[in-house]
């Protein structure tokens, strides 16, 4: 993949999708300041909601705060506003489920019935280009999870990821910045999983012979024994999966950091000497020759201590550790831009923009880095954005300043 670095206008959409008669309309409709049409304008949004990806609308069932409430959504850029516990996050990890199968915030799906209830229902009918789909996600009263399409049912719910991708931004994120590895691999592996179905795969080929590797270095102590053609097995199939994912990660990142760079740039409005770098023991030597020389130091540790889990990322200012040196605003800067890259790598390797949910971001940025914020994702992500906000007038006036249309769903 090749990255395109983001630009000012709204050119763009003509650029991309080839619509002779909609560059004037844009040009006209997302000038700051501009006192726009009401033609112009329903004609804009109705072309752009008929050539993106977007959710048309969404029916919660005994899912978190809601027993059972509907939306429709009409616009490419939807405001849900209200007061703290309300339930404006809880919409967007519903929104989430629809495109991973899974909650955003919590990896136990239990957690996300309402309370007193026994399961819960999501449905929602997505849009790309011409095909509209249906997706459901059903909990089942027994603790069974099914995830269907147009009401076929999944046998492996990886095969939904990547269909319908969506970025989020939401206040604990900052952990990506300055909490352990574990989470930049996370953040790595959920972009590259939405990008290559077949990386989900060895992804996941990857974990589960981890598991029984691990799993068999710990009977080995327990029973002190050591079957060294045993773990020979485990090794070759942990080392097919664990060289196609670094090969990927590899790859991947020298250009995602050029688009890191590109969105920090547009987010502080500034150039700072930032860096987003690939950790890994693969990097100095062979995967098998790693195993191979830690496998006594495995058997006395019960457990794998070299391969791609141990990968990270590696945030860089003025050639220094990022959470050590960053300012709060540096490191605020660096986790949007991080998002931002992300939602442009998936849109010019789909073709299309992924859904961008932003939860309570007016709270995180200064009024600069929020302009620049919403300047960007309103005018040149050219995809379907959800945002949350306690107030309403706050988020109302900051699209009024942009001279842009904003559905606002008031809870």
């Amino acid at each position: 993949m090749k990255f395109k670095p983001p630009f000012w206008g709204c050119g763009f959409l003509y650029n991309r999708l080839f619509f002779p008669d909609l560059a004037a309309v844009v040009s006209l409709t997302c000038t700051p300041g501009n006192s726009i049409p009401q033609t112009n304008s329903s004609y804009l949004i109705l072309l752009i909601l008929q050539i993106m990806l977007s959710l048309k609308s969404i029916s919660l069932t005994q899912f978190k705060n809601y027993t059972h409430q509907s939306f429709v959504f009409e616009q490419p850029v939807i405001a849900i506003t209200g007061a703290n516990g309300i339930g404006k996050t809880n919409l967007l990890d519903a929104i989430h489920y629809l495109c991973f199968t899974k909650s955003y915030f919590t990896g136990v799906d239990s957690n996300n019935v309402l309370h007193g209830s026994a399961g819960f229902r999501i449905e929602g009918i997505l849009k790309e280009a011409a095909e509209e789909v249906t997706a459901t996600v059903v909990l089942r009263e027994n603790g069974k999870k099914e995830v269907s399409c147009n009401g076929a049912a999944y046998e492996k719910f990886s095969q939904h990821i990547g269909k319908y991708p969506c970025v989020v931004i939401a206040p604990d994120d900052v952990e990506l910045i300055i909490g352990g590895s574990e989470e930049r691999r996370k953040f790595l592996d959920t972009l590259l999983s939405q990008l290559y179905p077949d990386y989900l795969q060895q992804l996941i080929t990857y974990s589960k012979v981890l598991q029984q590797r691990n799993s068999y270095l710990k009977a080995s102590a327990q029973t002190q024994t050591k079957n060294n053609a045993l773990l020979d097995v485990l090794d070759e199939q942990l080392i097919s999966a664990g060289n196609f994912i670094h090969q990927k990660r590899a790859g991947f990142l020298p250009e995602f950091n050029q688009a890191v760079i590109a969105f920090y740039r547009i987010i502080a409005g500034k150039t700072e000497a930032i860096h987003v770098g690939y950790e890994s023991q693969l990097l100095q030597q062979p995967f098998e020759q790693l195993l191979k020389q830690a496998r006594d130091k495995d058997y006395m540790l019960q457990r794998t201590s070299t391969g791609i889990h141990k990968d990270d990322l590696l945030f860089q200012l003025n050639n220094e550790a990022f959470k050590l040196t960053a300012s709060q605003g540096q490191r605020k800067s660096m986790l949007f831009s991080l998002k931002l890259a992300e939602a442009e790598s998936l849109k010019q390797h789909k073709g299309f923009a992924p859904l961008l949910l932003l939860d309570d971001v007016f709270e995180k940025l200064d009024q600069e880095r929020m302009h620049n914020l919403l300047q960007y994702v309103c005018t040149q992500h050219g995809g379907q954005v959800f945002l949350t906000d306690t107030h309403q007038q706050r988020m109302t006036k900051a699209f009024e300043e942009l001279g842009m249309h904003v559905q606002v769903i008031s809870l």
